[in-house]
Parts: C-alpha cells; sequence; structure tokens
C-alpha cells in the first residue's frame, strides 16, 4: 500500500515561535535566579508589541528591567529589527503574577501541576538516521534550521526570520520510498526577486533532503503567493503555544493538547512529554521495537500517574506488556521522578523553542537531556 504524509515546520521568526522563545526565555531568566521557580508564561506578539502575562513563584528576586531585557535580546537574537517590529523600539507590556496558592499546594505537595494526558514517540525509519524521528517532520524542521543558520552566519543576504516549510514523504508498505513535494516560504527584502528567492531556497532544500529524493521542480513550492516582505509579528499575530504539532512528531503521533514553552518543569504537559520521549527513543533504539508510542495521565496534586499505555503498532519483538512492568518498576514516574532523571531544573528551555522539542542532540550545559540513550543496555537485558 503505498500513501502520502505530511508534515509542517516552522522557523524562530515565525509569529508564533518568537512568542514560544521570549516565553522560554523566562523560564530560563527564573531557573537561573531560582532553580525551584515556578513559572507558566504566556506571550503574545503584533505591531511593535509584545505582552507577557501569566503565573510566576521564585525565591529570588526578578525585576521587570531584567525581564525587559531578556525579551528585547531574544527579539534581537532572532534577527528582528525592522519597522514594524525591532528588539530596540517594540512596546513591552508585562502582566506577570505570583502563582496561585491553590495551584502551589498541590505542586508543593509533590504532585502534578494539572491533570492531562501526554504522549512520547519515537520510530526508526527504514534505510535512515532520523534521531528515532519520523521523516517528515524531521526533514521539514532540518530545511528552516539550515536555511536559518545560514542566515545567521551572513550567507544568504536578504532573507529574513521568518519562514514556515512543509515536507510530503511518500510510503510504500509502511517503508519511507521518496518526497513528493516540498513547500518552502520565507521573508525576503525588496531588493531579491522571486528567482533570487527560489534558488536560495531550492538549495537549502538540497542539501538537506538525500541527493536522490529531490522532488521534481514542479513540487518544489517556494513562497507560493509570489511575495513574503512582511514577516515576524507585523505580519502576523503571534501567540506562545499555538505550534504544538510542530513542536512534537508532526501529526505522526497523538497529542495531549498541552503546549510546552512557559512551562517550568513542575508542569507535567512538557516533563512527563518529555520523559514519555525518553522511554520511547530508548525503547526503539534498545531494538525491542520499530516504533513506540506512550500515553500518560495525571491528575493535579496527585504524584503518581493515572495510566500509562503503550502501542508498538505491531512491530514489538517481546511482550509489550513486558515493556510496561520495566518501565512501572523501575522509571519513577511522578513529577518528581522526572525531574530528578532528566536533570530539568535548569535554564535549558530557550533553544527548545524552535526547530522542535525532540530529534535534537543533547547539550553540554543538560539541554535535550530527554534525547539520551542510557536506558538502552539496561532495557536490552531487563526485557527479553
Amino acid at each position: 500500500m503505498r500513501y502520502l504524509f505530511t508534515s509542517e515546520s516552522v522557523s524562530e521568526g515565525h509569529p508564533d515561535k518568537v512568542c514560544d522563545r521570549i516565553s522560554d526565555t523566562i523560564v530560563d531568566l527564573y531557573l537561573s535566579k531560582d532553580n525551584a521557580s515556578r513559572t507558566a508564561i504566556e506571550t503574545l506578539a503584533t505591531t511593535n508589541k509584545v505582552i507577557v502575562a501569566g503565573e510566576t513563584s521564585c525565591g529570588a528576586y526578578v525585576s521587570q528591567e531584567e525581564i525587559d531585557h531578556c525579551i528585547r535580546e531574544a527579539i534581537r537574537d532572532i534577527g528582528y529589527d525592522q519597522k514594524g517590529f525591532s528588539w530596540q523600539t517594540v512596546n513591552i507590556e508585562n502582566l506577570l503574577h505570583h502563582q496561585s496558592c491553590d495551584i502551589a499546594l498541590g505542586v508543593d505537595n509533590d504532585g502534578a501541576g494539572d491533570q492531562g494526558i501526554m504522549f512520547g514517540y519515537a520510530k526508526k525509519e527504514s534505510g535512515f538516521d532520523s534521531n528515532y524521528m519520523p521523516l517528515a517532520i524531521f526533514f521539514a524542521n532540518r530545511i528552516l534550521k539550515n536555511l536559518g543558520d545560514a542566515r545567521r552566519r551572513g550567507d544568504v543576504p536578504g532573507i529574513g526570520p521568518d519562514a514556515k516549510s512543509q515536507v510530503t514523504v511518500e510510503y510504500e508498505n509502511g517503508k519511507p520510498v521518496g518526497i513528493s513535494s516540498v513547500v518552502l516560504s520565507t521573508q525576503h527584502s525588496e531588493k531579491l526577486s522571486q528567482v533570487d528567492v527560489r534558488e536560495i531556497a531550492r538549495g537549502y532544500i538540497a542539501q538537506t533532503l538525500p541527493a536522490d529524493w529531490m522532488p521534481a521542480e514542479k513540487d518544489i513550492l517556494v513562497n507560493p503567493t509570489g511575495r513574503f516582505v512582511i514577516g515576524g509579528p507585523d505580519g502576523d499575530t503571534g501567540l506562545t503555544g499555538r505550534k504544538i504539532i510542530v513542536d512534537n512528531y508532526g501529526g505522526y503521533a497523538p497529542h495531549g493538547g498541552g503546549a510546552f514553552s512557559g512551562k517550568d518543569p513542575t508542569k507535567v504537559d512538557r516533563s512527563a512529554a518529555y520523559m514519555l520521549r525518553y522511554l520511547a527513543k530508548n525503547i526503539v533504539a534498545a531494538g525491542l521495537a520499530e516504533e513506540c508510542l506512550l500515553q500518560i495521565s495525571y491528575a493535579i496534586g496527585i504524584a503518581r500517574p493515572l495510566s500509562l499505555y503503550i502501542s508498538t503498532n505491531g512491530t514489538a519483538v517481546v511482550d509489550e506488556r513486558k515493556i510496561l512492568r520495566f518501565i512501572e518498576e523501575n522509571i519513577d514516574l511522578s513529577p518528581r521522578g522526572i525531574i530528578s532523571r532528566l536533570q530539568l531544573r535548569r535554564p535549558i528551555y530557550t533553544p527548545t523553542s524552535a526547530y522542535g522539542h525532540f530529534g535534537r542532540a543533547p547539550q553540554a550545559d543538560g539541554g535535550f537531556s530527554w534525547e539520551k540513550l542510557d536506558l538502552v543496555d539496561e532495557l536490552k537485558h531487563a526485557v527479553k
């Protein structure tokens, strides 16, 4: 059976990603002051305006000036210094306030910060090293990351921060066999013609995809409207948490509905999703299955999860119940246990705000710790 599957990605300069970046930068600011800080930060960005709101709790003083400074630095680092949205002139409105004592009560007792369901997923794509990510979202993220890195280096003058990509992978009997189309829209200066933009964009598509997987020219769509000069929050209002499928697995796996950015690790929307990715990735890397989907659920104020579910889509080489039993007997899935195992009380979240929270390399500072494969040997020996 042949079928097509499509995933999209957006760049760090996309309006929603600008907001995710600001929210996560504030999370890191608070954690750098006090690693027990709690944050739930929402950001709205529009023409020359940024509004931050939400709840915080911190054992150290964080000034309005520090928050303003980190917001401006985030916008400058992304690359916005244009008339309608500039790090220098943007008006910032700060509506942050202290965390609700009712929510704090449950977290203080090591319980989950809210009820909810979270998913984790990993997939071994035949013939590819995609870091256990589905190919469409893997390539969609990589195209934009490669283009964004080139923009930052100054290799592509005239290309702006705002961009979107979309990749359609063709499968036959569950195995990837090609890419049928790629869409890439990128902000650009008025000095660049659409021919120039296409040539630049096509080069980074070709750099990212396997050499024999480039679609036909008619199926490489660059700036389909023919113009993309006004971009970022000046062109479209952004909000934190509106790109949850982009942040995850590109639609290959279910999503529990909770966004990641702006939340400290006591929020299981974020930390439990990271833990389930860690477990699913190690399960697949251990050779126990070709793909793995995990679901977990929590109640506010309760430490232990209410449920844990696994599906390997028929690819497991052992009884799935054995894998579940290993997790239940050896992995502490309480919020405290997750934070401890993945060492999440660190200012490591800013880099997660663009190009996906999963499928990235673990960092020296502890970032992307959920991508480590340090459970593989234990799984191989314990689950037989």
